[in-house]
């Protein structure tokens, strides 16, 4: 019995870059339309949306049908908060807000089994085919198959950037432009030279010390601008967005139709 491999890993460990899109919602089904239209992994979030532990199990397990990986971005509490994802077989998590290398290294202990690390065992779930991986072998799988990624999304870890990245355990570097916006007194200003400068810097650091770098794409053009610096891991895309902007333009149009016809009508009204 083997552990799912994960395809972002594959393709980073190619030297592609891997697509992934960000889900707010809870329902498996969106999952599943994202997967179907093409991306490498889903974003799922337990930091900012009250998603409960089941429906993002669900939203795993839709995800896996069609060979697409789920990362789940974590809430910052306790151990269990970090590896419940990883037992329900999230091919990766994100762990947010990483504010240093004495954090870094929790973060990979917490998270990595034996010899990294000394994540809690148990092996009784969907990652460890509910014990039917022999023990050892599950914890070398789940060191192999399972990623690690931490965000620098703060001025403050950009002083010990260097040993935040080479600590064992952690596969990826992730730059967050809004929070790091908001952390240098500039928030939303996303052309602030500060901002560029900390995501290459995130970057450098990443490939100095054999990581993976990630971080989010505004538009297909600028994915392509990111992939070719270097970046492994690109975020495009919000189902949010996504339905916000459709819906908006439907709206738009409608009213633009009533309100045409509403002037058509007067028109006519007047000729008379």
């Amino acid at each position: 019995m083997q552990m799912r491999p994960s395809r972002v890993l594959q393709r980073m460990r190619a030297g592609e870059t891997a697509c992934c899109g960000k889900l707010n919602l809870c329902d498996p089904r969106a999952v599943e339309i994202a997967a179907m239209c093409g991306y490498d992994c889903v974003w799922l979030c337990m930091e900012h949306v009250p998603n409960t532990l089941e429906q993002v199990e669900n939203q795993i397990r839709a995800a896996k049908i069609y060979n697409v990986d789920a990362m789940v971005r974590v809430q910052r509490g306790g151990y269990s908060d970090l590896i419940h994802p990883l037992e329900m077989d999230a091919a990766g998590i994100m762990v947010p807000h990483v504010m240093g290398a004495a954090d870094a290294a929790q973060v990979a202990r917490t998270t990595r089994f034996h010899p990294v690390g000394r994540r809690p065992v148990d092996g009784g779930n969907a990652d460890g085919a509910y014990c039917a991986i022999p023990l050892v072998e599950y914890m070398r799988q789940a060191n192999e198959q399972r990623f690690v990624a931490i965000q620098i999304e703060d001025p403050e870890p950009l002083d010990e950037l260097d040993r935040i990245a080479a600590t064992d355990g952690i596969d990826m570097l992730f730059f967050g432009p809004a929070d790091f916006s908001q952390g240098i007194g500039a928030p939303g200003r996303f052309d602030d030279p500060r901002i560029g400068d900390a995501r290459d810097r995130v970057l450098e650091a990443a490939r100095r010390h054999g990581k993976f770098a990630g971080t989010v794409a505004g538009t297909p053009e600028g994915f392509k601008v990111l992939a070719d610096q270097g970046f492994n891991f690109l975020s495009i895309g919000a189902d949010v967005v996504c339905l916000m902007d459709y819906f908006s333009r439907i709206v738009s149009g409608v009213n633009g139709a009533m309100t045409a016809e509403t002037a058509s009508v007067y028109q006519q009204g007047k000729g008379q």
